[in-house]
């Protein structure tokens, strides 16, 4: 088989399982292919060493990365359809001992972004980040790990103020995941010159409502974020931390200040992109029926009385965090205790290790 039909047929793989990420991982007689669908991994395929050198150089050419640079990580992406839809394909390379390289695919879709009640398991939820949305300044900041639904929820997010709210969005992503008509995008370029903080600062001539940065995973991208609130606009991003508590933390450890952080935050989320039960086999997974694992986001939500309390170091009561989202879901029939303790203890274990 050609490696360009072998690709195809892993890709249409991957999207029949609803796939997220594809990995090609080296081994000592070869490369082991693995799948992460709703947020677990599991073992799909294996191959030669010349196999899957050659899945690797092909998918690194196609992204326009450097097949003959195997010694630093790169990155690139390009776009697919598959089954008659639209992907982006991100692709990610490290060299790994001894003188091959690991490869991960992200897997973005490029249809048409749901609506927060459809990505949300409660609605009031939605309703909660909606109103959100109503605010003429500030910065609203999603955490969770990589793979809990952020930048799906982002793009709704944005979505409903280009089309619902009437405002002008600018977004700065690096890469862009979805190409979207409702708003303006604009790509991170380091090589043209075009990082967070330059093109941040072009994105504020051109007279935008709302703006969108991708990911703030650095101080210049923090303070430039900062600064943009500060001048009379909304700001919605994504950063990493464990808890929405955990978000202030995460910005003071960036070079935010205690007094900038209270000036411009207006709202936090920390969230988990969950499997919910099946209605035809009362299973959180597709192996009583076949069918795909159905998701949906649960969210812990700072935002008002309550995120004034956590700025200014108060005690909290009342607050319902994240684990007692998940158990509600789990009171209600919409997830199973499995499923309930697999972020529960993924929690426990961090908390362990810190302390």
């Amino acid at each position: 088989m050609q490696v360009d039909q072998k690709i195809e047929q892993i890709l249409n793989a991957a999207i029949s399982v609803q796939a997220t990420d594809i990995h090609l991982i080296p081994k000592e007689n070869g490369y082991l292919m693995k799948m992460r669908t709703g947020g677990s991994l599991s073992k799909s395929d294996s191959f030669s060493i010349r196999e899957g050198e050659r899945l690797i150089a092909y998918l690194k050419f196609t992204a326009s990365m450097d097949i003959g640079e195997k010694r630093k990580p790169q990155s690139g992406s390009f776009r697919q359809i598959i089954n008659g839809h639209p992907f982006s394909l991100r692709i990610s390379t490290l060299p790994a001992v001894p003188h091959k390289e690991s490869l991960v695919v992200r897997v973005l879709p490029q249809e048409s972004v749901l609506s927060l009640s459809e990505l949300t398991l409660f609605p009031y939820t939605a309703a909660k980040l909606t109103s959100l949305l109503s605010h003429p300044h500030g910065m609203i900041l999603l955490s969770g790990p990589t793979g809990s639904g952020k930048s799906t929820t982002l793009y709704s997010l944005i979505q409903h103020c280009a089309l619902h709210l009437n405002k002008h969005v600018i977004t700065l992503e690096d890469p862009v995941e979805k190409q979207q008509d409702a708003f303006v995008q604009i790509q991170v370029n380091e090589k043209a010159g075009i990082t967070y903080s330059t093109g941040l600062k072009a994105i504020l001539r051109h007279d935008p409502d709302v703006i969108m940065v991708g990911e703030i995973r650095d101080e210049e991208t923090a303070r430039a974020a900062v600064k943009s609130a500060l001048t009379g606009h909304l700001v919605l991003s994504t950063i990493h931390a464990r808890d929405a508590e955990g978000v202030v933390g995460r910005l003071i450890e960036l070079g935010i200040t205690r007094h900038e952080i209270t000036q411009t935050l207006t709202g936090i989320t920390a969230q988990r992109l969950v499997r919910i039960v099946c209605p035809k086999c009362g299973a959180s997974c597709k192996e009583t029926c076949g069918q795909a694992a159905r998701q949906a986001i649960v969210c812990e939500l700072l935002s008002g009385e309550t995120l004034r309390k956590v700025l200014a170091e108060e005690t909290l009561s009342g607050y319902q965090k994240l684990n007692d989202e998940l158990r509600k879901g789990v009171a209600y029939g919409f997830i199973t205790w499995k499923e309930w303790a697999r972020w529960h203890f993924s929690e426990k274990t961090v908390r362990e290790k810190r302390c």
